[in-house]
């Protein structure tokens, strides 16, 4: 978070005694009270069962849903939007910096920021959001506000979309890995289950997929071999007398169905989702061997497994009050190439009619360059108006929603506001925008506010939709 006097107008914990929720349980204690660790704790939920949505009667939306699962890459930080996928070549040296160049793309009339070649290639594939606003500079309260859409400083901890998503999902999802996982570390700047609970938090699987082995949290680990997972599921076995003296008993039944799952996630078909191996050199190759391109590749396998959510955290973020324009020299080409890559490659797996992906940050950055020391070429937090990318799923490509003022500072037309772009993603993935969530004191919460809670509302993105 930055230091920088004046940007960052929320206070540092904004939502008071429930931004500690989802810290009252870590994953290391979850591990420790989970069967077999992250994988046991995550099955024995499958086993039970999660909670039934309650809904509105009458509340469905009319959209016709399409999508099965959701491909979140979250540029925490902030990226610029004028250096990117808005370009105002016209504006200047003070606004456009290093990158004054606005290149073609494979539809007529959309324009990308010279250093993103191959998205411009795959335009026809996503369309931008050129109007989302929320005008709010606090990178906590932006994010909140991002993937909740309920304002920040309300007496409750909404939970993030995924989570919105996780439980929704889980009851008919009989997959083995998790309904809701990040890639790599989880975002931390906000507890993303809310009110919903631990077991709504996401499953972040640490690691790294550009390295040789990618070592997935309570999955894939560092120096246990096959042959040794085997040996210990051996021993336990023999050791666990108690189970075979009680195999009748209806509990005893539900933790052995969790051992097999767990089992079947460490050793079986649930672990080989995770092993970019499987895939050929050149397809990895095309992705980029970066961190960000393994990423990419990885959530493909996971959507293709049936996953309902996954969540890329770009791995170091967009935080550049200074070394702006290195920062975007070096993640701009990965970020281009990796995303073009997922595209192509969702399409070419039939995947991207059945998945949304979608691709922001928390806010913008200023399209003005503060050259002042100690920024000396920065961009800094920008709430104003910034640029989001929505495809497949039900989004329709090759499109512009909204558009931005001359210099990037304001919206021209059509604003977009958090309410509306989640609100597009649940209504073409079948949750119903007005269904009621379950708090466990009992307390009134919806998935998304209503006007009369003061949410600023465009509208749903119907236009792309």
């Amino acid at each position: 978070m930055s230091t920088q006097p004046g940007l960052n107008t929320a206070p540092e914990h904004p939502y008071g005694m429930n931004l500690s929720l989802g810290h009252i349980m870590n994953r290391r204690e979850s591990m420790r009270l989970g069967l077999f660790g992250t994988a046991g704790l995550l099955c024995a939920g499958n086993v039970v069962g999660s909670a039934t949505p309650v809904a509105n009667a009458g509340t469905t939306p009319a959209i016709k849903a399409k999508a099965k699962s959701v491909i979140q890459i979250f540029l925490w930080g902030g990226m610029s939007h004028i250096d990117t996928w808005d370009p105002k070549p016209d504006a200047g040296y003070d606004y456009m910096g290093d990158f004054r160049k606005a290149i073609p793309t494979n539809v007529d009339g959309i324009q990308l920021g010279e250093l993103f070649p191959n998205m411009a290639k795959q335009a026809d594939k996503f369309s931008l959001i050129r109007s989302m606003t929320h005008r709010n500079n606090g990178h906590e309260t932006a994010a909140y506000l991002m993937q909740t859409a309920h304002a920040p400083g309300e007496r409750l901890a909404y939970p993030s979309v995924g989570a919105v998503f996780s439980h929704f999902k889980s009851p008919g999802y009989k997959g083995l890995i998790p309904p809701y996982v990040v890639l790599t570390q989880p975002q931390g700047r906000f507890s993303e289950e809310g009110f919903l609970g631990p077991r709504m938090k996401p499953f972040a699987t640490g690691g790294d997929p550009n390295a040789a082995r990618f070592e997935v949290e309570g999955v894939i680990s560092r120096g246990i071999t096959d042959a040794r997972q085997l040996a210990r599921r051996d021993l336990l076995k023999k050791m666990d007398t108690m189970g075979a003296a009680m195999a009748a008993s209806p509990q005893i039944a539900a933790s052995e169905e969790a051992k097999k799952q767990a089992y079947e996630l460490i050793l079986g078909q649930g672990r080989d989702v995770f092993d970019l191996s499987k895939e050929k050199p050149e397809l990895r190759d095309r992705y980029g061997r970066h961190t960000f391109g393994q990423d990419c590749l990885a959530a493909r396998r996971m959507v293709e497994a049936g996953v309902p959510y996954v969540v890329i955290n770009y791995p170091g973020g967009w935080d550049t009050h200074s070394n702006h324009f290195s920062t975007m020299r070096r993640q701009c080409p990965q970020l281009d190439q990796g995303i073009a890559m997922l595209l192509q490659d969702l399409h070419d797996h039939g995947l991207l009619e059945s998945t949304i992906v979608w691709c922001c940050g928390e806010f913008g950055r200023g399209p003005k360059v503060d050259w002042q020391p100690p920024w000396n070429g920065g961009r800094n937090h920008y709430g104003n108006v910034f640029t989001s990318l929505v495809a497949g799923g039900g989004f329709r490509g090759g499109h512009i929603v909204g558009s931005s003022d001359k210099r990037a500072e304001e919206v021209q037309d059509r604003p977009v506001y958090p309410v509306d772009l989640l609100g597009s993603i649940y209504a073409l993935s079948g949750i119903d925008t007005k269904a009621r969530l379950p708090h466990p004191m009992g307390t009134e919460a919806y998935v998304l506010p209503s006007a009369a809670e003061g949410a600023k509302s465009g509208g749903l993105l119907t236009e792309i939709m």
